[in-house]
């Protein structure tokens, strides 16, 4: 009998049973979700990265890193000036 290959979905399910593991892949779901939408923001106001940096004045490589959802530098008054730019609601919460 063959051995049934493993699938991303199935390590996965394994894996965050590690409660080290699941909190770290909890982290980088947020930031990868942050720059998404940062960058779904811009796209629907048919804005580029170059565009959106002259509104919030900053550089467009800021904007890149900002969506590329590896940034941990985040602070509130760039997201600030992100949701004015964009016409959103910045929403900051403690749980």
């Amino acid at each position: 009998m063959a051995k049934k290959l493993l699938d991303f979905q199935d390590v996965l399910k394994v894996e965050l049973k590690d409660k080290d593991f699941k909190k770290f892949y909890e982290e980088e779901g947020r930031r990868l979700a942050l720059g998404y939408k940062i960058a779904k923001l811009r796209e629907k106001l048919g804005l580029t990265q170059e565009e959106l940096a002259e509104e919030i004045h900053t550089s467009q490589a800021t904007i890149a890193r900002l969506e590329g959802g590896d940034y941990l530098g985040y602070s509130l008054r760039t997201l600030e000036k992100i949701a004015l730019a964009t016409g959103s609601h910045l929403e900051v919460q403690f749980r």
